[in-house]
């Protein structure tokens, strides 16, 4: 049975070309077959023989069904890209950090990091870490009007420069406090090193089981971030007499 991975990059500069170029050569050598967009497959030389030719597919969530991981190539913003499409089929994730942050991928773009990680690839000598996620729902009128999803937070916003936010915080059905503010944010321990870090947020290891609440630019004494419990329901109540948020 031929092995199947899904690739999925931010190959807009040489650099990174020439390294996704290396490990596609890499893995279609070893038997490993790639599912590709056609518009990232324009980024890559055509000069592969036609057994190591890869699989060019439609990205839409699903598109990772059977494959046996997602391969990033980038920052965190191609990894949370590629999360939306490996989510529905529960295919695990492997970042190769290309971007300027990278605190969501496994390994570098160096040359031992990145051998390390083609070698576990082909040898299938990697281990599966489990990540939270954090539902959404917005809700009006008592009916909710959309649901999502995110690997690091969900946030409310203010639609308005000018004025601020008046909301109600309720945490498992009982109101924790209220006050003005730009948004707030409910964060995964992997999304602590994202928005909510630059918000004052703590910094939670990924294998804690928690999720955080973090206010954005609060006006008020004692709104502080909270960390509640991993199946906590969070509410944040919009005074519907303010202005509108996001």
């Amino acid at each position: 049975m031929t092995r199947e991975v899904l690739l999925v990059m931010h190959a807009g500069r040489k650099a990174n070309q020439e390294v996704a170029e290396s490990v596609v050569r890499r893995l279609a050598a070893a038997g490993v077959r790639l599912r590709i967009s056609a518009d990232e497959w324009t980024e890559l030389p055509a000069d592969l023989a036609p057994e190591m030719q890869p699989k060019i597919v439609e990205f839409r969530p699903g598109v990772a069904e059977g494959a046996e991981l997602a391969l990033v190539l980038g920052g965190d913003g191609t990894l949370l890209r590629a999360a939306e499409l490996a989510r529905p089929s529960g295919v695990p994730l492997l970042g190769v950090n290309l971007g300027r942050v990278g605190f969501l991928a496994e390994a570098e773009a160096d040359p031992e990091s990145l051998d390390q990680a083609v070698k576990a690839i082909i040898k299938g000598g990697y281990r599966v870490e489990e990540r939270m996620t954090v539902e959404a729902a917005v809700v009006v009128n008592g009916d909710p009007v959309q649901r999502t999803w995110a690997l690091n937070e969900a946030c409310v916003e203010k639609t308005s420069r000018e004025r601020i936010l008046d909301v109600v915080l309720e945490v498992d059905g009982r109101p924790v406090t209220g006050f003005g503010c730009d948004g707030v944010l409910c964060s995964t321990p992997t999304g602590s090193t994202a928005y909510a870090f630059s918000a004052g947020g703590p910094v939670v290891w990924p294998e804690v089981r928690a999720l955080l609440v973090v206010p954005l630019t609060a006006h008020a004494l004692f709104a502080r971030p909270l960390v509640v419990a991993p199946s906590s329901q969070v509410a944040v109540e919009v005074d519907a007499r303010g202005f509108p948020a996001v």
